[in-house]
């Protein structure tokens, strides 16, 4: 893929993810709902530092393998094929009807308690890692510096974080009751199962 293409598929693949309920969405609402605009916001940056983490930690390792190995690069594109096909057909297969945006009742105050909230929720998700492990090498552009190019990969995610959950926290009680309705979970997750079924489909047939 060229520059252009790599980013653009990309910011397809990761916005559908944003966008889709999941834990850190179900955090933020119930947050906002619960406690204010100002303990959601804390609480959505420390999801973002969490996944830019991640993407670091993702682009320093893998990216130091992919320049050197051709194998390691199949391995992972086979790899990030697989995982997207599996969460593509689970998603059409077995999409959710709701989801859950109830926490403990008690929970710490001030601002250092929502921000660690927010990051090691998603620094201790296993399944975060996966993603920006398996995920971010297969748009990695032709011809570019693999580590620098996917740290932007993951600052572009970062930021559509950023603008979702600002989102969600200006309009925290319309969003909230709408993603709660069973039909719209339920598209959403089908939706994004068919995206990243497609994106399994062409990562099977690239070539690097």
């Amino acid at each position: 893929m060229t520059v252009p293409e790599a980013l653009i598929a990309f910011s397809l693949a990761a916005g559908l993810l944003t966008i889709t309920p999941g834990l850190d969405t179900a955090l933020v609402l119930r947050t906002a709902a619960a406690e204010g605009a100002r303990g959601a916001a804390l609480a959505g940056l420390g999801v973002v530092l969490g996944c830019l983490t991640w993407g670091a930690a993702a682009a320093f390792g893998v990216g130091a393998l992919l320049a050197a190995s051709q194998t390691a690069f199949d391995l992972l594109r086979w790899a990030g094929a697989a995982y997207l096909a599996w969460l593509g057909i689970n998603l059409i297969l077995k999409p959710r009807d709701s989801f859950a945006t109830a926490g403990p009742s008690t929970m710490a105050a001030g601002s250092a308690a929502w921000l660690r909230r927010g990051f090691l929720g998603n620094l201790l998700n296993p399944k975060v890692g996966v993603f920006y492990v398996s995920f971010l090498p297969q748009f990695t552009a032709k011809g570019v510096e693999p580590v620098g190019f996917m740290l932007l990969l993951a600052a572009i995610h970062a930021l559509m974080g950023v603008v979702w959950f600002a989102a969600l926290i200006a309009a925290t009680r319309p969003i909230a009751r709408t993603l709660r309705r069973p039909a719209v979970v339920q598209w959403l997750d089908r939706t994004t199962g068919g995206v990243f079924l497609a994106f399994a489909a062409r990562l099977a047939l690239e070539r690097r």
